[in-house]
């Protein structure tokens, strides 16, 4: 039977099974075994990218602004990294970091200055304001972030991220495309 493969909720109510179900009546053959992994996985990243971005907006600052400002605070002292290093860590492309990098600057959160080495080489800077606001922003969306996952105990955790891992890199190479980016935001 098909809700076999879909636990239901307390409620006795798990629409994924129901939409297998409704692909299995309508197209007999259809491969529906995905359903049950892919669609959760989207609604829980649309849940939790919509909670992340409550939890900031409460904060005053936005996801991507706030992924700018971790790779810096992540870097260590002196907290500065060139343009170039920041699209890396940051896997977005140099005009998307330019675009953050400038607002950043424009809201006091960051510096940039010229590179020594090379002629186009920008370095860019965490603020003390930048400083502050990470420090305080990190833990809010960590703690949330953590809240929301209590419905896992530490072994289902440790387990589910490395299913995750796995089939990230799975994905990753199959596509040929290792690139991440914040969900629900272009490249």
């Amino acid at each position: 039977m098909a809700s076999d493969h879909y636990p239901l909720d307390s409620a006795g109510d798990y629409p994924v099974a129901d939409i297998a179900a409704a692909w299995r009546r309508e197209r007999p053959g259809t491969p529906v075994s995905s359903i049950g992994i892919v669609t959760p996985l989207w609604r829980l990243a649309k849940l939790f990218g919509d909670d992340r971005r409550r939890v900031l907006a409460r904060a005053g600052v936005d996801t991507a602004t706030l992924d700018l400002l971790s790779v810096l605070r992540r870097a260590g002292e002196p907290y500065t990294l060139t343009t170039r290093e920041l699209a890396d860590r940051s896997m977005i492309t140099a005009g998307a970091i330019s675009q953050r990098v400038a607002r950043a600057e424009r809201e006091g959160l960051v510096t940039r200055r010229p590179g020594g080495g090379r002629r186009r080489s920008v370095l860019v800077e965490l603020t003390p304001a930048g400083h502050e606001l990470v420090e305080s922003t990190v833990d809010q969306v960590l703690t949330r972030e953590a809240e929301l996952l209590t419905g896992l105990d530490p072994d289902q955790q440790n387990q589910l991220a490395e299913l995750l891992r796995v089939l990230l890199q799975d994905v990753q190479r199959q596509l040929n495309d290792h690139r991440l980016t914040q969900v629900g935001e272009p490249d």
